[in-house]
Protein backbone atom coordinates (compact mmCIF):
# COMPACT_ATOMS: atom_id res chain seq x y z
CA UNK A 1 0.00 0.00 0.00
CA UNK A 2 1.23 3.47 -0.90
CA UNK A 3 2.03 5.80 2.02
CA UNK A 4 -0.79 8.29 2.54
CA UNK A 5 0.16 11.96 2.75
CA UNK A 6 -3.17 13.68 2.01
CA UNK A 7 -3.62 14.80 5.61
CA UNK A 8 -0.23 16.42 5.79
CA UNK A 9 -0.53 17.83 2.27
CA UNK A 10 -3.90 19.46 2.91
CA UNK A 11 -3.97 20.13 6.66
CA UNK A 12 -0.41 19.72 7.91
CA UNK A 13 0.17 23.31 8.96
CA UNK A 14 -3.41 24.02 10.06
CA UNK A 15 -4.15 20.80 11.97
CA UNK A 16 -0.91 18.82 12.28
CA UNK A 17 -2.19 16.27 14.81
CA UNK A 18 -5.30 15.50 12.74
CA UNK A 19 -3.12 15.18 9.64
CA UNK A 20 -0.78 12.79 11.46
CA UNK A 21 -3.70 10.66 12.71
CA UNK A 22 -5.22 10.58 9.22
CA UNK A 23 -2.02 9.57 7.46
CA UNK A 24 -0.33 7.38 10.06
CA UNK A 25 -3.18 5.80 12.00
CA UNK A 26 -6.22 5.64 9.70
CA UNK A 27 -4.35 4.91 6.49
CA UNK A 28 -1.01 3.76 7.91
CA UNK A 29 -2.37 1.29 10.46
CA UNK A 30 -6.06 0.59 9.89
CA UNK A 31 -6.10 0.41 6.08
CA UNK A 32 -2.85 -1.58 6.06
CA UNK A 33 -4.32 -4.50 8.03
CA UNK A 34 -4.86 -6.50 4.84
CA UNK A 35 -4.60 -9.76 6.77
CA UNK A 36 -7.93 -8.80 8.40
CA UNK A 37 -9.77 -7.18 5.45
CA UNK A 38 -8.59 -6.63 1.91
CA UNK A 39 -8.23 -3.12 0.47
CA UNK A 40 -11.10 -4.04 -1.85
CA UNK A 41 -13.38 -4.85 1.09
CA UNK A 42 -12.32 -1.71 2.98
CA UNK A 43 -13.10 0.37 -0.12
CA UNK A 44 -16.54 -1.20 -0.44
CA UNK A 45 -17.32 -0.56 3.24
CA UNK A 46 -16.03 3.01 3.08
CA UNK A 47 -18.07 3.95 -0.01
CA UNK A 48 -21.25 2.56 1.57
CA UNK A 49 -20.52 4.24 4.92
CA UNK A 50 -19.99 7.63 3.29
CA UNK A 51 -23.09 7.16 1.14
CA UNK A 52 -25.21 6.23 4.14
CA UNK A 53 -24.06 9.28 6.07
CA UNK A 54 -24.77 11.55 3.12
CA UNK A 55 -21.11 12.51 2.71
CA UNK A 56 -21.25 13.09 -1.01
CA UNK A 57 -18.29 15.40 -1.56
CA UNK A 58 -14.74 15.02 -2.88
CA UNK A 59 -13.87 12.57 -0.11
CA UNK A 60 -16.44 10.14 -1.53
CA UNK A 61 -15.05 10.65 -5.02
CA UNK A 62 -11.55 9.88 -3.73
CA UNK A 63 -12.83 6.67 -2.18
CA UNK A 64 -14.64 5.74 -5.41
CA UNK A 65 -11.32 6.17 -7.24
CA UNK A 66 -9.62 4.01 -4.60
CA UNK A 67 -12.37 1.40 -4.92
CA UNK A 68 -11.73 1.19 -8.64
CA UNK A 69 -7.97 0.91 -8.04
CA UNK A 70 -8.65 -1.76 -5.42
CA UNK A 71 -10.49 -3.93 -7.94
CA UNK A 72 -14.17 -3.03 -7.68
CA UNK A 73 -15.53 -3.11 -11.23
CA UNK A 74 -18.11 -0.74 -12.69
CA UNK A 75 -20.72 -3.51 -12.58
CA UNK A 76 -19.94 -4.31 -8.96
CA UNK A 77 -20.08 -0.64 -7.97
CA UNK A 78 -23.46 -0.28 -9.67
CA UNK A 79 -24.74 -3.31 -7.75
CA UNK A 80 -23.28 -2.06 -4.45
CA UNK A 81 -24.91 1.36 -4.80
CA UNK A 82 -28.22 -0.13 -5.96
CA UNK A 83 -28.31 -2.46 -2.97
CA UNK A 84 -27.28 0.27 -0.51
CA UNK A 85 -29.90 2.68 -1.92
CA UNK A 86 -32.63 0.79 -0.06
CA UNK A 87 -30.82 1.28 3.25
CA UNK A 88 -28.92 4.55 2.77
CA UNK A 89 -31.42 6.56 0.75
CA UNK A 90 -32.46 6.88 -2.86
CA UNK A 91 -31.22 10.48 -3.26
CA UNK A 92 -27.83 9.48 -1.86
CA UNK A 93 -27.65 6.69 -4.43
CA UNK A 94 -28.33 9.17 -7.24
CA UNK A 95 -25.49 11.37 -6.00
CA UNK A 96 -23.09 8.41 -5.77
CA UNK A 97 -24.08 7.21 -9.24
CA UNK A 98 -23.27 10.64 -10.71
CA UNK A 99 -19.77 10.49 -9.21
CA UNK A 100 -19.25 6.81 -10.00
CA UNK A 101 -20.12 7.39 -13.66
CA UNK A 102 -17.27 9.92 -13.83
CA UNK A 103 -14.84 7.60 -12.07
CA UNK A 104 -15.70 4.63 -14.26
CA UNK A 105 -16.24 6.56 -17.51
CA UNK A 106 -13.30 4.84 -19.20
CA UNK A 107 -15.11 1.50 -18.77
CA UNK A 108 -18.29 2.56 -20.59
Amino acid sequence: MQKQTAGRDQLGEFAPKFAQLNDDVLFGEVWSREDKLSLRDRSLITVVALMSKGILDDSLKSHLINAKKNGISKEEMAEIVTHAAFYAGWPNAWAVFRMAKEVYEDEQ
